[in-house]
C-alpha cells in the first residue's frame, strides 16, 4: 500500500475541519484589520528564491528543471512572490498596501517537531509605510489572531528586537558590512551555541576584545525595559552620526510600544535583543512569538524588510510583515485543549417513507440546499428505524420525514432531533418553516 511522503500529511475530514478552523481565524483577523487577501503561484523561478536568500537556499527547496528547461522550485515561503507582485504594480497600488494570504509552502528539510516539508502559513504584510505605526499594526494582527484562538499573555510572548539598532552598534565598533552580517549571524545562534564556541567564532572580528564584546552582548540581550535600552545605547554610542541614528531608532521603539500599549497589547511584548532573525534582508524591528513554557519552536516570526522589493527588481518600497505556520500553532492549541471538536453535521436529515415519496423529497432537498441548508438523506432504501438512527448519529438538528400518507396530503413532518418535538407542515412551506423555527 502506498504511504504519504515524509514530511507530508493527509487531511481526513476531521483534520480538514481543524485546519479550516485556523484558516477562518486567520482570515477573519486579517479582514478585521482591513487587510485584503491575495494569492500567488506555488511554482516560481528558482532565481527568485536565490536572489532573496542566496544560493545556499537551493538545498532546502523542492527544485527541478521543468519540461521547458526552466529552473523552478515549489515556493518555500510567500514573501519573494509577494515582493515580486508588489513590485510589478507598485505605481498603481494605493498606499499603505495591506495584504494577507493563507498558502501552502514546501521545504526539503528533515522532518522534526513543529516542522514538516509541506505546511500552511498565514502571512500579513504592509508595504509603503516606513513608520513604527506599520510595525505596531503587524504585531497587533499577530497578537489578535493568537488571542482569538483562546491564548493569552500567560501562554505566549512576542519577543521584539531591532536589527537596525544592532547594525548601528556593530558599526560603532568599527565593523564593515560583511563583518556586521557575520557577527549578527552568530548572535542569532547564541541560544543554541556553547559560550566557548561562540567566543572562538568572535575572535576573527574582535581579537583580544572578544570577551569584552560578548559580555556587552550578554548585557544587551538581557535588557527588558525601554529605559535600560536607552541607557545602554546612549552609553555605548554617544556621539556623531551613528548616535543620531541610534536616537531615531530609540524614538521608533517608543512609538512602537506606545501604540501597542494603546491597543492593550503591551503585556504580550518583551524587549529581547537576542532575537536577530538570521535572514540578512531584515532592516528594522524583528520579532518572534513563543509559548511561555518554551516547549515549542517559534509560533510566528517577522519583521521589517525595506529593501526586498527593490532587490527583486521593483522600486524602493518599505515593508513589514510576519508569517505563522499551522504546524506549531496546532500543536500548542492541542496541548492547551483549545482545539474545538467539530461534528460536521447536516442541518437536516431527510427520512424517506418509500419510493413513492422520492420525487417530492428530492424537490424539497434541492430547495433546502438552494436556501443554504446542508441536507443528507439515504441514497439507498433502508427501513425507517435505520434512517432515524442515521439521522440521530449524523448530528443533524432536524429530521424531515416524508411519509407516504403525509406526502399524499401535501404535508411533511419536521422533527426536532434534540427535543423529539414534531410539527406537521405543508410541503411547499418546508424552507419557510425551517427558517421560522431556527429564528424562534
Amino acid at each position: 500500500m502506498f504511504k504519504t511522503l515524509p514530511g507530508f500529511r493527509d487531511f481526513y475530514p476531521e483534520d480538514c475541519a481543524l485546519r479550516n478552523h485556523l484558516f477562518q481565524i486567520w482570515r477573519k483577523t486579517a479582514q478585521s484589520f482591513s487587510f485584503k487577501e491575495y494569492d500567488g503561484p506555488i511554482l516560481e523561478s528558482l532565481d527568485l528564491f536565490k536572489q532573496k536568500s542566496g544560493d545556499e537556499i537551493v538545498s532546502q527547496l523542492f527544485a527541478f528543471e521543468d519540461q521547458g528547461g526552466r529552473a523552478v522550485a515549489l515556493r518555500p515561503e510567500m514573501t519573494p512572490s509577494l515582493a515580486r507582485m508588489i513590485g510589478a504594480r507598485a505605481n498603481a497600488l494605493k498606499r499603505p498596501i495591506k495584504w494577507f494570504t493563507i498558502e501552502e509552502n514546501f521545504r526539503y528539510e528533515r522532518k522534526q517537531k513543529g516542522r514538516l516539508r509541506s505546511f500552511y502559513q498565514f502571512n500579513a504584510d504592509i508595504f509603503g509605510e516606513p513608520g513604527a505605526g506599520a510595525d505596531a499594526e503587524i504585531i497587533a494582527v499577530l497578537i489578535h489572531s493568537l488571542c482569538v484562538m483562546g491564548l493569552n499573555s500567560d501562554d505566549f510572548v512576542i519577543r521584539v528586537s531591532d536589527r537596525h539598532l544592532w547594525v548601528l552598534y556593530l558599526q560603532s565598533l568599527g565593523l564593515e558590512e560583511e563583518a556586521v552580517s557575520a557577527v549578527l549571524g552568530l548572535v542569532d545562534k547564541m541560544e543554541r551555541m556553547p559560550r566557548e564556541v561562540l567566543l572562538e567564532k568572535l575572535v576573527p572580528y574582535f581579537n583580544d576584545a572578544s570577551e569584552d564584546f560578548l559580555v556587552k552582548v550578554e548585557t544587551l540581550t538581557q535588557i527588558r525595559e525601554l529605559a535600560d535600552l536607552n541607557s545602554f545605547f546612549k552609553a555605548h554610542v554617544a556621539a556623531g552620526e551613528l548616535a543620531d541614528a541610534v536616537n531615531e531608532r530609540l524614538d521608533a521603539w517608543d512609538a512602537l510600544i506606545q501604540r501597542l500599549d494603546g491597543m492593550g497589547m503591551k503585556s504580550f511584548i518583551r524587549i529581547d535583543l537576542g532575537i536577530v532573525r538570521g535572514l540578512a534582508y531584515y532592516t528594522g524591528f524583528v520579532f518572534e512569538a513563543f509559548d511561555i513554557q518554551g516547549e515549542h519552536r517559534a509560533i510566528a516570526g517577522g519583521g521589517r524588510y525595506d529593501h526586498l522589493v527593490k532587490k527583486l527588481g521593483g522600486p524602493d518600497m518599505p515593508a513589514v510583515g510576519f508569517a505563522m505556520g499551522d504546524v506549531v500553532i496546532k500543536d500548542l492549541l492541542e496541548e492547551k485543549g483549545l482545539l474545538p471538536t467539530y461534528i460536521q453535521a447536516p442541518d437536516v436529515y431527510v427520512v424517506l417513507g418509500g419510493d413513492e415519496v422520492l420525487s417530492a423529497a428530492l424537490q424539497q432537498i434541492q430547495a433546502l440546499r438552494l436556501a443554504g441548508y446542508s441536507v443528507d438523506y439515504p441514497i439507498k432504501r433502508v427501513g425507517f428505524g435505520k434512517q432515524f438512527k442515521a439521522a440521530n448519529e449524523s448530528g443533524a438538528r432536524w429530521a424531515a420525514v416524508f411519509g407516504e400518507e403525509e406526502v399524499s396530503q401535501g404535508q411533511v413532518k419536521l422533527k426536532n432531533l434534540a427535543s423529539g418535538e414534531e410539527t406537521e407542515i405543508p410541503l411547499n412551506r418546508l424552507v419557510e418553516a425551517l427558517r421560522e423555527l431556527d429564528e424562534s
